[in-house]
C-alpha cells in the first residue's frame, strides 16, 4: 500500500520525508552541489531571528510563537511536531482543557455554576444569556473571573416567556474582558444586540438553540452553530457558548469537530492546529483533530482550548477552578504522544 508523508504526498516523492526511509540520508540535500554544501558548514551561524532567540531548547519565531528544538520526537498523531517539548506541552493542554471540561459537566465552578443553577429553576432564558455572556466577555485571570460578566448579566437579565434582557453601549465599557474574548469597543453592545436579534427572530433564546427537537447533540451543535454566524461573533465564542451549554446539560448538544471550516485565517486554533498536524487543509485537520482527541480518550470539543493554549504564552483557564481540577487524562495523552 502506498504511505502517504504529512505533506499529503507519497512518501518516495516527498524531498523531505524520502528523507526518513531506510537507505537515505537525513543530511541529504537533492539538487545542492558539494561547493553549496561546503559553503554552509563554513558559514557562521545566525544570532538573530528564530536561531539566536534559543533559550533552554526553546526557539522563539517572529510571530511570537515558541517552540521546542527538534530532537528526533516523530508521532502521527501530530505528524507536525518535531519536538518532545512541544508534544509535552501539548499533551498538558489537552489534560487541562479536558479536565476543565469534565468540571463544567459535573462540578461548575463560578458564573457557570450560576448558569446551571438557573436553569434548574427553568429560567432557560436567562441561564442561556449567561453563558452567552460567559462565553463573549470570557472569564478574566485573577481572583473574581465573572466580575465583569455578571455585572451585565444582573443589570439585564433576561424575563422568561422569550422576553429580551436590555443592553446599552455604555455597560460594556469598564467590563474587564477575558483572552478569548470577540468584544471590540468600537462596536459597542452590537454583537450582543445581534445575538438578542437572532433569539427573537426565532422566538425565543430557548428555541433558537433547540432548534429541531429530533436531532441529535452533535446535529445540533453543527446547526446552531451555523446559524449563530451573526456580524461580531467569532467561531471561538460560538463553539464555547455551545460547547458550555451541552456541558452544562442545558441544552442537549455535543461537539464533534472543531468547526474549522468556519475558521478565519488568524484564528490562533486554526494556526495551532496546523502547525500541530502539519497540514493547511481543513477537512485534514478535522479528522486529525478526531483522531488525536479519540487516542487520548477525551472530547472533541476539549481540543479547542488546548490547541488556543497551546499557542498562547498564558494559559487561559477561562474561569476554572484549579485548585480543585481533576487531571485523570493526563497520563492517557501522554501515552498517546509516545511520551511514556
Amino acid at each position: 500500500m502506498p504511505t502517504f508523508c504529512r505533506h499529503n504526498r507519497f512518501i518516495e516523492r516527498c524531498p523531505i520525508c524520502k528523507t526518513t526511509l531506510p537507505g537515505q540520508s537525513a543530511r541529504a540535500h537533492p539538487g545542492r552541489s558539494p561547493r553549496a554544501a561546503s559553503a554552509a558548514q563554513r558559514r557562521p551561524a545566525r544570532r538573530d531571528g528564530a536561531e539566536g532567540n534559543r533559550h533552554a531548547g526553546v526557539r522563539i519565531y517572529a510571530d511570537g510563537s515558541e517552540r521546542g528544538r527538534e530532537d528526533g520526537y516523530c508521532s502521527p498523531l501530530v505528524p507536525g511536531l518535531r519536538s518532545s517539548t512541544d508534544a509535552q506541552r501539548l499533551a498538558d493542554e489537552i489534560t487541562f482543557a479536558s479536565a476543565r471540561l469534565l468540571q463544567l459537566t459535573t462540578e461548575p465552578h463560578g458564573s457557570y455554576r450560576h448558569a446551571a443553577a438557573i436553569a434548574a429553576r427553568g429560567e432557560l432564558e436567562s441561564a442561556s444569556w449567561l453563558c452567552f455572556l460567559i462565553a463573549y466577555l470570557s472569564p478574566t485571570s485573577g481572583s473574581d473571573p465573572f466580575r465583569g460578566i455578571e455585572q451585565i448579566h444582573g443589570s439585564g437579565q433576561a424575563p422568561q416567556g422569550g422576553g429580551q434582557p436590555s443592553i446599552e453601549d455604555a455597560q460594556l465599557e469598564s467590563v474587564p474582558l477575558g483572552p478569548r474574548s470577540c468584544h471590540q469597543p468600537r462596536r459597542g453592545a452590537g454583537a450582543l444586540r445581534a445575538y438578542l436579534s437572532w433569539a427573537q427572530r426565532s422566538g425565543s433564546q430557548r428555541a433558537g438553540l433547540t432548534g429541531n427537537p429530533s436531532w441529535s447533540p452533535e446535529r445540533r451543535f453543527e446547526r446552531i452553530f451555523e446559524r449563530l454566524s451573526l456580524p461580531g461573533i467569532t467561531r471561538a465564542v460560538r463553539y464555547e457558548f455551545l460547547l458550555s451549554l451541552g456541558a452544562l446539560g442545558i441544552f442537549e448538544m455535543r461537539a464533534d469537530t472543531l468547526c474549522l471550516l468556519a475558521a478565519p485565517a488568524m484564528d490562533p486554533v486554526l494556526a495551532s492546529a496546523k502547525r500541530v498536524f502539519g497540514i493547511g487543509d481543513a477537512v485534514h485537520l478535522e479528522r486529525r483533530a478526531v483522531t488525536l482527541a479519540e487516542a487520548c480518550g477525551v472530547p472533541v470539543g476539549a481540543l479547542d482550548l488546548a490547541l488556543f493554549n497551546w499557542g498562547a504564552p498564558q494559559r487561559a483557564t477561562l474561569g476554572a477552578d484549579t485548585g480543585g481540577i481533576r487531571q485523570d487524562a493526563g497520563g492517557a495523552a501522554a501515552a498517546a504522544l509516545s511520551l511514556r
